[in-house]
């Protein structure tokens, strides 16, 4: 059974400063927390970022689901018993940032690598003009079929408000349900995978 999720997905990236020499412990403790993590409802994937072999600056990704999803895994035993194991370590949390809606829908390439604990490949964002042509897709009949409404509903409303209540309106459509709802319809488009009719 498929469970859907309110509220789109969530990726929470963290940066870490490592102590020298603690580089071996520190990757045994993320797999670890990684391991955690993905048993919880909503899990969708995990992973690391160091700039360079030699960089102490260490970024974690983890995304889940929904909001909700995440709040399950982050006020969890595991994962407070989880951050507690690591306190020996040395490692300092420095930033944490949330990305929700359109931050989240094409994520930028990823020019270093990364180390997974599934040692599955990320994938690149896909080509900015598919980008484009996507949101043109969800965007054009929106507005169209809101510009439609507007002409009969307030049809002597100027072109200001006009556009003004256009944007109100389709802003939430855009990033909560069309954008979510075409980019998984083109999810293999946007991949530059072969349409699913021909595999």
């Amino acid at each position: 059974m498929t469970t859907a999720y309110a509220g789109g997905p969530v990726t929470v990236a963290i940066t870490r400063h490592v102590p020298a020499g603690h580089e071996a412990e520190v990757v045994s403790w993320l797999t670890a927390g990684i391991s955690l993590a993905e048993r919880f409802p909503g899990f969708l994937g995990a992973g690391w970022v160091r700039p360079d072999v030699g960089s102490r600056e260490w970024h974690m990704l983890y995304r889940f689901a929904d909001p909700t999803a995440l709040e399950h895994w982050e006020h969890s035993p595991q994962r407070q018993w989880w951050r507690s194991s690591g306190v020996g370590l040395g490692v300092v949390e420095s930033r944490v940032e949330r990305r929700t809606g359109i931050e989240g829908w094409f994520d930028d390439p990823v020019e270093t690598t990364v180390e997974r604990a599934d040692d599955a490949p990320t994938p690149s964002a896909p080509p900015r003009w598919k980008q484009a042509t996507t949101i043109w897709l969800a965007f054009f009949p929106l507005s169209l079929l809101v510009g439609w409404v507007l002409s009969i509903v307030l049809p002597d409303l100027p072109i200001a408000p006009r556009v003004l209540l256009t944007t109100l309106l389709l802003t939430p459509v855009m990033t909560y349900v069309a954008l979510p709802w075409i980019t998984r319809r083109l999810a293999w488009w946007l991949a530059g995978e072969p349409a699913p009719w021909r595999r």
